[in-house]
């Protein structure tokens, strides 16, 4: 009912339903900045349905009360109330977007800033240092500012984050001091998620495929558990045939045939299989005969052609148009 509200125009709608005499309380806190997006939405709002006023307003108060138990009792304490109150799935969703929103409060200052500047401030910190930094940021930047480290000092980021849960305001506090010479760090009165498991599955997503493959062999000998556990919450062009046929034929619709001839020219038959069997015969020939004529490709051409159809992929997956299966846990309806 409300997903096709930006966050602006649901904002405006809460303003809206407020009164003039409580929304211009709210105001008082605002930046100009905020306050002038703020008061254009509200003038374009126009006519909206009940319902959607109603949905607006049920979200609104639902993270308002998320926030409050999170800070008042730590996640684990928000997460036991929210569940008894409205279920796991929508407890989750509650907690992913307060979280991501109090980690906004913290670093605020990098992003801001691009992958060069950061890594010029960061390159030579301590590993636990730039995790927690690169914690605060959000994938692509962590993927290519990993990708510039060191080898051995890239390894160990990676493994500070993954082994990442919870970090004290103190210890954010002690980071931003180290490094607001640069630039101009904001405090936090939260204990926030950051790191962790999810957070770098989700950078090596980003990762272009030799410096993933670099990461997890060194991180496979060192730590084969802990290489395992990031690897089953990626997705990687070869987990195409973890995908059912659907959800397969559906992302091939999108993906550009040289795209597809490049990628399978270094991918194992098992794959092969899976992709010609959700296409047309005459795409199937198409293909085949196009990569038999196309000879002396660079790995990185195939690696770079791959990692583009799994940025359609995951992109589907955000928008709801195909499943992705992760570490066997996902629970699949037909």
């Amino acid at each position: 009912m409300t997903t096709n509200l930006t966050p602006e125009q649901k904002a405006a709608i809460v303003i809206v339903s407020l009164g003039v005499d409580k929304a211009s309380k709210i105001y008082k806190y605002l930046s100009e900045e905020d306050i002038e997006k703020l008061t254009v939405e509200v003038a374009k709002l126009g006519h909206v349905e009940a319902d959607a006023t109603e949905a607006v307003l049920d979200d609104f108060y639902k993270t308002c009360l998320t926030q409050k138990v999170v800070t008042d009792g730590g996640l684990e304490y928000a997460r036991t109330v929210l569940e008894k109150a409205f279920g796991e799935s929508t407890a989750n969703s509650l907690l992913q977007k307060v979280t991501q929103s109090l980690k906004s409060r913290s670093f605020g200052f990098i992003r801001k800033s691009d992958s060069k500047n950061l890594f010029s401030v960061l390159q030579h910190e301590r590993a636990q240092t730039i995790a927690l930094v690169l914690s605060y940021t959000n994938e692509e930047m962590t993927a290519q500012l990993i990708a510039e480290l060191p080898p051995e000092k890239r390894l160990q980021v990676v493994e500070s984050i993954a082994r990442m849960e919870s970090a004290s305001p103190e210890a954010i506090r002690i980071v931003e001091n180290e490094i607001k010479k640069k630039f101009s760090g904001i405090l936090t009165t939260d204990y926030t998620t950051v790191g962790g498991i999810d957070y770098i599955a989700n950078v090596m997503n980003h990762m272009d495929r030799g410096n993933e493959k670099l990461i997890f062999d060194e991180l496979g000998r060192k730590d084969a558990e802990l290489a395992d556990t990031i690897r089953k919450k990626m997705f990687v062009f070869e987990d195409i045939i973890t995908m059912d046929d659907r959800s397969i034929q559906r992302f091939i619709r999108e993906c550009d045939m040289k795209d597809m001839v490049y990628a399978l020219k270094n991918a194992n038959k098992q794959i092969e299989d899976v992709i010609f069997n959700n296409m047309s015969t005459r795409m199937k020939e198409s293909i085949q005969s196009d990569m038999e004529v196309t000879v002396n490709v660079r790995l990185r051409d195939v690696e770079e052609a791959q990692q583009r159809i799994v940025g359609i992929i995951r992109r589907l997956e955000e928008e709801g148009e195909l499943i992705i299966s992760k570490g066997g846990k996902d629970d699949i309806i037909v």
